[in-house]
């Protein structure tokens, strides 16, 4: 497969307002089926009599099969249609969720929960394509404004999930994600726009080594993958670990109070929705900086959640905020880079995304287990540095020139 550093925008008509919403809308619903389980996992230990400890199991699973999903499912959106390709995979995640929600033990969960992080790479599918009908002066707007969907997903799936666990139990949870998906599905096959950018089908082991070529090729997409894997394992850490300390004393909430936690951080994922913008007009390194800088202090408003639920309240919105800026950058420079391969860039950074989350489940979950709550937010801080630490000796050195 070609690979080329030019692109032509005669045959591209630019996403309606409208349309960049629905996007937005469809990945917040997609990536839920990620996280909904992680204000869950209290209860799925009950009922599966289970040690705490043992949980991470279900987030590492889910993270392992989207992993594979980046490897082995997104680069098709730069050779089949794109419109049938999202609607046959949102079908598929209504009928895993299903099975799902039926599962009879822990190990048999958390393979069907594999099964539904491997379809739910959708959403790239989606940012990608977005990004492909946009124009390079608002490209990083578009993708702010559809990725931002994808966070708001990922914080309200535990809002809801811990909702209605609290008014039933979890496999009610799993099953209103399958029928959304199933309604979301029909909506998108409805009205979605057509794909007039779709290739012709080619080899499928050709379009994968693309993948490889482009990531030798743009040194930029190697160090922002690297920053992908620290900022989401960051993001794990704290997802992941939250439920403990706030299912127990001195706090003691309830399911649906934990997952009402998702709404703190939905200020920060809209309040970074100008990161695109930013990256747009030349500025993505410097946000880069000052958002690493704020992900590192964050850990310390966290560290005081043991105790306080306001200073881990603020913590989370600081953490929110300064992961997405950088996604959200990281996305945009990267897609100037090759407009015409998003979804094989996609691919190539975002499965950095998915060991990152993998790794920070089971890193938190032993590390709970021996160290509790101080060991965790040592965890993220060291991961925070380790992150800021990398930006400022190798990322920001890069020359990343403006896009065409």
């Amino acid at each position: 497969m070609q690979l080329t550093s030019t692109e032509s925008y005669d045959d591209i008509t630019p996403l309606s307002e409208w349309m960049i919403l629905l996007f937005a809308v469809l990945c917040a619903f997609a990536v839920a089926n990620v996280y909904m389980t992680q204000p869950l996992l209290d209860q799925i230990a009950a009922t599966f009599h289970e040690k705490p400890d043992k949980m991470g199991i279900i987030i590492t699973a889910t993270q392992i099969g989207y992993a594979l999903g980046l490897l082995l499912l997104v680069p098709l959106g730069d050779l089949f249609n794109r419109k049938r390709l999202v609607a046959g995979m949102l079908l598929a995640s209504s009928g895993l969720l299903t099975v799902s929600s039926f599962a009879s033990s822990l190990y048999g969960l958390s393979c069907a929960l594999g099964l539904v992080g491997f379809m739910a790479v959708v959403v790239q599918i989606i940012v990608a394509y977005a990004a492909s009908l946009s124009l390079p002066a608002n490209r990083g707007k578009v993708t702010g404004t559809v990725t931002s969907g994808v966070v708001l997903g990922i914080l309200l799936a535990r809002m809801v999930s811990g909702v209605l666990a609290e008014w039933a139990d979890w496999r009610v949870a799993i099953q209103f994600s399958a029928g959304a998906m199933l309604l979301m599905a029909l909506l998108f096959i409805r009205i979605a726009p057509e794909d007039r950018q779709a290739q012709k089908p080619g080899a499928y082991l050709q379009l994968m080594g693309s993948v490889w070529t482009l990531w030798r090729e743009i040194p930029e997409l190697r160090s922002r993958g690297v920053l992908a894997l620290l900022i989401f394992m960051n993001f794990s850490v704290l997802w992941t670990s939250v439920v403990f300390p706030l299912s127990t004393a001195p706090f003691n909430l309830t399911t649906a109070q934990i997952g009402m936690f998702g709404l703190a951080g939905i200020a920060g994922a809209l309040a970074s929705r100008k990161a695109g913008v930013l990256a747009d007009r030349g500025f993505g390194q410097r946000v880069t900086g000052v958002a690493l800088a704020l992900l590192l202090l964050s850990w310390g408003a966290i560290a005081l959640g043991g105790s306080s639920l306001i200073a881990l309240t603020t913590g989370i919105i600081v953490l929110d905020f300064a992961v997405q800026a950088i996604h959200v950058t990281s996305q945009s420079l990267i897609f100037a880079k090759r407009p015409q391969a998003t979804s094989r860039l996609v691919a190539a950074y975002m499965v950095f995304y998915s060991l990152g989350s993998a790794t920070g489940a089971w890193l938190t979950t032993w590390v709970w287990g021996h160290f509790a709550w101080p060991g965790v937010c040592t965890l993220g801080a060291a991961i925070s540095g380790l992150a800021l630490l990398y930006w400022l000796l190798v990322d920001r050195n890069l020359h990343i020139p403006p896009a065409d």
